[in-house]
């Protein structure tokens, strides 16, 4: 798959590649490989032989610009110059982190990613946005930038723990909401064989999410407008990560969903048969769909997040099943409708 900006500019997707040819899209002669020691034990015999190994701690709570400087600091005393290519090897909190150092590394060298977790897949490592968080908010610092590449090998999710694998499958859900019913009712109807990992499923979640993740920022890669659409979900998923421990990113954003879902049913947006569904998807795939967080902590996070404007945010809807809407709510208007909404779901 070839995800094409308007300005020609290209990122190629494999997937379904083995990760064992990840050579054949490396042609520099400095390849440095950017991953976590976990991500490195497990693939170091996948790794080129030329590439060197620059390791990252791992974790949410190390994806911030101390990681950046000693991962800076690690490439300038291992000779990286901008003739190299990056690779970041790993999950989301790899690919993001990657992209972002490849960014701005010497005003930027080439780079690629090689996501490990089906989150990565379908979501970090595809659309170039790279970053990191500030303070306990997401993706506070951050550019625009695309990968050279992706390859994504099926193959990487059976070492995932099973907690990791559907946390990911949130984003596919989140996928299939916002463009395609079909997709939604293809994991509603496969979920314990896409949580067994069998290759065929994984493959058609995959493509798909990828499919439509690509289109959307292929028309809107700075979101301006129609990009906003992949944040469904996103708006209190993030508030809920600002203000929880242990929680997975995918986590929060199932709980954004069903928050949305719910939102959108008192807008008349969608009916409570399809809330229902939205609700008992993700809880049948293990994740959770309720918080106790109150609605003015919820608020306040929102209130520092990127997709604010003054006194209002952009909130993404359900329109349907398979569909969706960009709406601007006043953060009076969306208190109202979220105190209503936790109290209903």
């Amino acid at each position: 798959m070839i995800l094409k900006l308007p300005d020609g500019r290209i990122s190629s997707i494999m997937i379904g590649e083995n990760i064992e040819n990840l050579s054949n899209y490396l042609n520099s002669e400095k390849i440095f490989i950017l991953t976590n020691p976990e991500i490195s034990d497990l693939y170091s015999d996948v790794f080129p032989a030329k590439a060197a190994v620059v390791a990252m701690p791992a974790g949410e709570q190390n994806k911030n610009l101390h990681t950046v400087f000693d991962t800076v600091r690690q490439l300038i005393a291992a000779g990286a110059d901008r003739k190299s290519i990056i690779v970041g090897f790993g999950g989301g909190i790899v690919c993001d982190m990657a992209g972002f150092i490849a960014s701005i590394y010497m005003r930027g060298v080439k780079f690629g990613f090689v996501p490990t977790t089906l989150m990565a897949q379908v979501d970090a490592s595809i659309g170039g946005k790279n970053g990191v968080n500030c303070d306990g908010y997401k993706n506070m610092i951050g550019v625009f930038n695309q990968p050279d590449f992706v390859l994504c090998d099926s193959k990487t999710l059976k070492t995932l723990p099973e907690r990791e694998l559907k946390a990911g499958l949130a984003e596919v859900v989140k996928c299939g909401l916002i463009a395609d019913g079909d997709l939604f009712a293809y994991v509603e109807n496969n979920i314990d064989a896409i949580l067994n990992c069998e290759r065929d499923k994984i493959y058609v979640i995959v493509n798909k999410s990828i499919e439509i993740k690509a289109g959307i920022v292929a028309a809107d890669e700075k979101e301006a407008g129609e990009r906003k659409k992949l944040n469904l979900g996103h708006t209190f998923g993030h508030a809920i990560e600002k203000h929880s421990n242990n929680i997975l990113h995918g986590e929060a954003v199932s709980i954004g969903l069903v928050i949305a879902a719910k939102i959108s049913e008192l807008l008349n947006l969608i009916t409570n048969e399809d809330f229902i569904r939205i609700k008992n998807v993700l809880a049948n795939a293990g994740l959770p769909v309720t918080t106790n967080i109150s609605p003015a902590n919820l608020l306040e996070a929102t209130g520092k997040d990127k997709k604010r404007e003054n006194n209002s945010v952009h909130f993404v809807l359900n329109r349907g099943m398979g569909n969706s809407e960009i709406r601007e709510f006043s953060f009076d208007e969306l208190a109202i409708l979220l105190e209503k909404a936790l109290k209903a779901i």
